[in-house]
Order: structure tokens, then sequence, then C-alpha cells
């Protein structure tokens, strides 16, 4: 892996300038490396950040790529990253047109990544370089503890997906009042003086360091102080959260209310587990809005690469070349979704419905289709609209409000059905819905939504902890309860009980090879109650 060559990066430099033009806004600095498809393979399971803590299941992951890279050979054309700077990786047999092409793609990536107000919590501060902090902690840890540090960091990313993302952001949009926050009383009072016993000249360059944040970044200036000083120090988050009075218990943030309220993990033996928990925590957040966003992101990367790639004069006498990559990666499946391909026609789409002004309740009212196809009243303005959607929505939003039945309709989308011919033993796919509400919810079941569970301070006996999962019409997974819940009774370090409600199903017999799926007897919903105790897995109804 080494950083691209003086003449790759005029061209990315080329890039930057006409992307700038065009409206898309991002740091000047960035960091472009050339690297092989084995070094993509090595640094996916790590999620393309070559600094993230060594783990077992990365290693696996690498081997089975690798596996299949043997049987599937396949050629990455780019990836990047949300740091500080921006860093991206390239393949190292791109040719010059190419670049370009990836290039704007790379840059339309990062554009949205700074621009996008989920990411909100990522603007502050390098993760790249946290990554490296935590890393060498772990890495710390492993040395005097040996193979515990993995079981911890095993029950930790058990439940790394429930940790209460909008919480985050929330605190981030709604900023306290002037004047000193009780996190900066803690910190300067008690962690540093008490905690730390830092000598006066380590205290006045602090404090020197967060009048500097005060002046350079206004309202962002303790979260931005906040951020370095945990470089510093990776146990502060922990110290912070226990420390501060009236903090408020994220009942919704498993893993937060578990670090602050255990008493298992407040024993002097087992303080070193929260900074585990705190890396597992902090990384999870960082990686949620890239979950949250897939669609819309790709598709605004490849909106840009088209746009702006057309209009490069460096292309010339490659357009077909052209043409045959971008069908490769924007093409529409019959079956199944494509992000990139979704993503961009749907941008595509919303530009064109806000330029004739359609985006409006005038034209919502009609139901002509032909009064529908001429309604023309907009002034060009849908450029405009889409850097504001880019800027406020996630996959979620962007789905629910724009994927309509005229979106459907112009690209012949539909839901397919799959059935059994048992008379030839094969799967047949036809034609199930064309009806937009259909697709809608199609899309809606493939995109993230880990389960709502919150604490019950009210239920739990005393030493226990009891959580609600909030029913939203899908069931957890059977299968992974028992062991996940053992990881939190070992973290809680008491009895764990779990509420949730499970379908009484009444299985019946297919009477026709037409079918998708059995006849089935009428479901009924029952509140049922989980409860791990001493490794003990129990069940009983409510």
């Amino acid at each position: 892996m080494e950083l691209i060559n003086q003449h790759t990066k005029r061209i990315m430099e080329g890039c930057k300038e006409r992307a700038l033009e065009a409206g898309l806004r991002f740091t000047d600095e960035s960091l472009e490396y050339i690297v092989t498809n084995r070094d993509l393979l090595e640094l996916s399971p790590k999620v393309m950040i070559p600094t993230l803590y060594d783990y077992w299941v990365h290693d696996v992951e690498v081997l089975r790529e690798k596996g299949k890279y043997e049987l599937y050979p396949n050629n990455p054309y780019e990836t990047v990253i949300n740091t500080r700077p921006p860093i991206s990786f390239y393949n190292d047999n791109n040719p010059d047109w190419l670049n370009v092409m990836i290039f704007y793609h790379v840059l339309a990536h990062i554009d949205f990544f700074q621009n996008n107000l989920y990411f909100r919590h990522t603007w502050d501060y390098d993760f790249n370089g946290q990554a490296l902090s935590d890393k060498r902690v772990i890495a710390r840890l492993r040395a005097e503890k040996g193979r515990w540090v993995d079981y911890v960091i095993e029950f930790a990313r058990s439940i790394d997906n429930l940790v209460d993302f909008h919480g985050e952001l929330s605190e981030l949009f709604n900023p306290a009042d002037a004047g000193c926050s009780p996190r900066l009383n803690y910190y300067f009072d008690v962690f540093l003086q008490d905690v730390k016993k830092v000598s006066v000249n380590d205290y006045v360059k602090e404090v020197n360091r967060y009048n500097e944040c005060t002046k350079r970044y206004g309202e962002l200036s303790e979260k931005t102080f906040f951020r370095e000083a945990e470089l510093r120090y990776p146990e502060l988050e922990a110290h912070l959260s226990r420390g501060v009075e009236g903090h408020p218990s994220r009942k919704r943030d498993l893993l937060r209310f578990i670090l602050d309220n255990s008493d298992f993990l407040d024993r002097d033996e087992n303080t070193w587990m929260k900074s585990i928990l705190e890396i597992i925590r902090k990384t999870s957040v960082f990686f949620q809005p890239q979950i949250r966003t897939k669609i819309m992101n790709e598709g605004w990367a490849s909106y840009w690469h088209e746009t702006l790639f057309l209009q490069d004069n460096r292309i010339k006498g490659h357009e077909v070349d052209f043409a045959r990559v971008h069908a490769g990666v924007t093409a529409m499946p019959r079956v199944g979704m494509n992000p990139y391909a979704l993503g961009m026609r749907l941008f595509n789409y919303i530009e064109d419905q806000a330029g004739k002004g359609r985006i409006s309740y005038e034209f919502q009212r009609l139901v002509d289709s032909d009064s529908r196809k001429q309604f023309d009243v907009g002034d060009n303005s849908g450029r405009g609209f889409i850097f504001e959607i880019r800027e406020n929505l996630c996959d979620y939003l962007f789905l629910k409000n724009f994927l309509d039945q005229d979106f459907l309709d112009r690209h012949k989308l539909f839901v397919a059905g799959k059935r059994l011919d048992q008379q030839r033993k094969v799967w047949q796919y036809y034609v199930k819905s064309r009806k937009a509400e259909d697709y809608l919810q199609m899309m809606m079941g493939s995109l993230y939504h880990p389960p709502a569970i919150y604490v019950d301070m009210s239920k739990g006996i005393e030493g226990s902890l009891y959580l609600v999962h909030m029913f939203e019409g899908k069931q957890l997974v059977r299968d992974y309860i028992a062991n996940t819940m053992m990881a939190i009774e070992y973290l809680w370090g008491g009895p764990v009980h779990l509420e949730t409600s499970e379908a009484e199903i009444v299985a019946g017999q297919a009477t026709s090879w037409k079918q998708e799926t059995p006849q089935q007897g009428e479901i009924r919903w029952q509140r049922v109650v989980y409860s791990m105790k001493e490794k003990t897995l129990t069940r009983k109804l409510l």
C-alpha cells in the first residue's frame, strides 16, 4: 500500500476543481492510496479502517474472502472512509480514464459524509487516529489479561447494535446553554486533579487548549475538546459518565446503561473491561450512519460520477469503456436490489420532479395520467432540491417520501414472487405486484433496523436487569437469544430478563404448487419473558 503518484494526484486535483464548481462541498485535504486486491481483502473485515483493533473474527473473514476470491476473481475499483482527512483506496491496475470516473465517485462520497446530518457526530474528530489509540489500548490489555479480552469483545459486540444513535445526534442538535457544563467541571476539577493527578504544567496546558478550542470552534468547542482528550485518556468517557451528576440514563442504549450501572464492571478487578465496552460502543455509533444511508450514499456518488464524467474532456475516446463500467455498477436487477442503481435513479427522478414543480400538493391532487405527464410549472430548481435531500435524509425517509407509483412505472419495477414447481423441481419467479406500496414495503424490509430494546427499571428484581422489546411486527431470532443473554448476564453481573413478543403459528399443508408458502392458520402474538440466570435460559408466557 502506497500513496498515489504525482501524475494520478494531479488527475484527482482536477476532479476536485470540477466537483467544487458543480456545487459539491468537501475539505481540500485528502489521502489516496494504491492497493492490491489482496490489500482490499484484508481491509474489508475492518470496514476499511487500517487502524481498527484486531479481533479473531476479522482473520476468519479474511480467510473466507480469500477463498471466495480464488473461486470468483473480481477487481474492486475503490473504497473511501470517513476520516479527517478522508482516506480512499484504489486498485493498482486502474487506467487514468477509469480513475477520473472513480475520483468523482469518491468525491461525492466525501461530500455526503461531510454534509449529511446523520454523520454530524463524525465531523469533529479523526476516527482513524481514534481507532489507532483504541487498538493500542486493547493490545496492552491483551498482554495483561490474555484471552479474556477477546471474550469481553465478543460479549460487547453481541449487543453493539443496541446503541442510542439518535440520542447521540439529539445532543449535538440541542447544545447546552452558555457556561461550563457539568462535564467540563468534572474533567478539570476531579478527573485531572484527583484521578490522574496531573502536574500543574499539564493542567495549565489543558486549560489553554480548551480556550483555544473555544476561539476556533465556537459552539462545537467542547465536543472537539473532549475528542482530543479521549485520545489521551481512553477511559475518560467511563469516568465522565459515572462522575457527572445528573448524567441522563440511556435506557435505550444497552451498552451505555451497562457501562453506567453494572456493579460487576465497577469492581476493581473488572474496571479494565469498561475501556473495551467504550471502544466497541464508540465504533458502533461511528458506523451507524453509513449503515442507515447506504442507498442514498451510493446513489449520490453514482449520480455525480455519471454527471461529472460525461462533462470531462479527459474521457475523450473512452466513452464506450465508461458505458460498460457504468452499466455494470448501476444496472437495475429485475430481482433483488442494487443500492447504486436505485439511489442514482431516485436522485435523477427527484431532480426532474422538483424541476417541474411536481413536489407540490397541486401535483399530488392530480389523478389523470395525461395531466400528470404534462404538468410542468417549475423553475429548474431540481439540482438545489436534491442537495437539500442529501443533507437532511436517511434511507428510510428517502424511500418513504419519494418512491412512488410514477417512479415504479417509469423504470418498470415490480415485486418478484417465488414459487416451487413441484413437477420440475425448480423455483419459478413471477411478477407479484407492480404497486408502489408493495415495492416500498419490500425496500423497507431490506433496510437496517435493529430491535428497539429498553431497560425497565420498575420491573427488575433487585440486582437483575429487565429488558423490554418494543414489538414492531417482527419477532427476535430465537437462535441468538440464548448466547446474547448469556453475554449480557456476564457484563451485568446478575440475572437478565427479556420481555418480547412471539408468534404462535398453526402450520398447514400446501394445496397447490402455485402457493409460495404452505397455508397457515391465524397468527396469534403472545408476550413472553426469557430469563438468563447462571447461564441457564428459561421461558414463560405472560
